[in-house]
């Protein structure tokens, strides 16, 4: 028996495939290989927060989850019934626990192997919690939240009366759906992107003589938004920078017009909030600002274009699949991370994160907005620098800025944000 015969193979998700596909054909990335590591309090319990975790991983079975070949189509497929490895508390010197987590760094396989690593350290000194999980399996929204809510809450001795949802049955039911339910929403997206060309909505580039993609990033914080702004509006935060980046893209190319993705979590119900796995997806956007119009109502418009796109979001794999918009300009807004945080009332600091500009996906540019603490908004570019120099960079941020200061006057026409 060749140790297939019981098993159940589902197939990649779109989102899946485009990520794996863009993990191993394209980009430089570690798709979150690279863990985050976590210093606790020295009132946790480390061997309850062993158990808790332990019981969360039996409880979903994403955590099961393996890629592998078919072995009679030799595709790459996943399945879910993978064994799981208790994790244990390391006890371990100072010393011995920098030289792990150096070690850990390093990227490791994933081809029938689990796509998680969770270790708990305990130190002379300190207590320790390192994670990471392949992006193509899980999102930051599961990893950083969904999961760390429910060890919590398995700490604590509390249990939920609600069944475990399962990621396995997910994957069947979407895979199940039929051509013609999906077919509304492929007409919609490919008439959106059917116009879509890399010379006219990417910046011009601006770089010779480097063959190969490249890794750049600038850092830039604004200076002409707080969020003051929003507490005194209706306007949708997320919305505001997408469109402020659309008109950006618009200015810089001088087109007048822009197509991008934005980057959306994907849990637009309480039975997928309650999922544990990859709800990813990125929804293309798109604009032609020769139909002039006040801000206000281009951020209703888009708004409702956004609201058409969630709509049609189980269409995407004719995106994904086709490569409608490869390379495009991609957008996330995000709550700053990268502060410190409380777990079962006591303190946790962030020593480390995976760095988003390699857990993802080889786009030309990446356009991140971070609100800190402060109220400040932090923009992070995440650009190929085979394309793109930082001086290019710089201007793209400098001229979102001042689109960012335009837009706060609501009555503002697009077309004099364009000049």
């Amino acid at each position: 028996m060749d140790g297939f015969t019981t098993k159940k193979f589902y197939p990649l998700r779109p989102v899946q495939r485009w990520l794996v596909d863009t993990h191993f054909n394209k980009a430089k990335s570690t798709m979150m290989n690279i863990g985050g590591l976590f210093k606790l309090s020295h009132a946790i319990d480390m061997n309850r927060l062993s158990i808790a975790i332990n019981n969360v991983l039996h409880a979903y079975d994403i955590f099961r989850c393996r890629f592998v070949f078919h072995p009679e189509t030799s595709d790459l497929c996943q399945i879910f019934d993978g064994e799981i490895t208790p994790v244990k508390v390391e006890h371990i010197s100072d010393e011995e626990f920098a030289e792990r987590i150096n070690k850990l760094r390093e990227p490791y396989r994933i081809i029938n192997k689990p796509l998680w690593r969770i270790y708990l350290f305990q130190t002379p000194t300190a207590k320790y919690m390192f994670g990471d999980f392949y992006h193509a399996v899980m999102d930051g929204v599961a990893a950083s939240f969904l999961l760390w809510r429910e060890i919590d809450m398995a700490y604590r001795g509390r249990k939920r009366n609600l069944p475990k949802p399962s990621y396995a049955a997910y994957v069947e039911e979407e895979a199940s759906i039929p051509p013609e339910a999906l077919a509304e929403g492929h007409a919609y997206w490919k008439k959106m992107l059917a116009h879509f060309d890399k010379s006219k909505h990417l910046p011009p580039v601006k770089v010779s003589g480097v063959a190969a993609w490249t890794q750049g990033t600038f850092d830039y914080e604004l200076k002409n938004i707080f969020n003051e702004f929003f507490r005194s509006t209706h306007v949708n935060e997320n919305n505001f920078f997408l469109g402020a980046t659309m008109l950006t893209l618009a200015k810089i190319t001088g087109t007048g017009e822009a197509v991008m993705s934005r980057v959306n979590n994907g849990r637009t119900n309480s039975h997928e909030r309650r999922m544990m796995g990859l709800m990813l997806e990125q929804l293309p956007c798109a604009w032609n600002f020769a139909n002039d119009m006040p801000v206000a109502e281009f951020l209703d418009k888009l708004e409702g274009q956004i609201h058409i796109g969630t709509k049609y979001r189980k269409s995407l794999d004719i995106v994904y699949n086709e490569g409608l918009e490869d390379d495009s300009v991609s957008f996330i807004f995000q709550k700053n991370i990268y502060t410190n945080f409380v777990f079962c009332d006591t303190p946790v600091e962030i020593v480390y994160l995976p760095p988003n500009e390699i857990s993802a996906v080889e786009n030309a540019l990446d356009v991140e907005i971070n609100i800190e603490d402060t109220g400040k908004y932090s923009l992070y570019l995440d650009y190929d620098a085979s394309r793109y120099s930082e001086a290019e960079m710089k201007n793209f941020a400098e001229t979102l800025d001042t689109v960012v200061k335009a837009m706060q006057n609501l009555s503002r026409r697009t077309s004099d944000i364009l000049r």
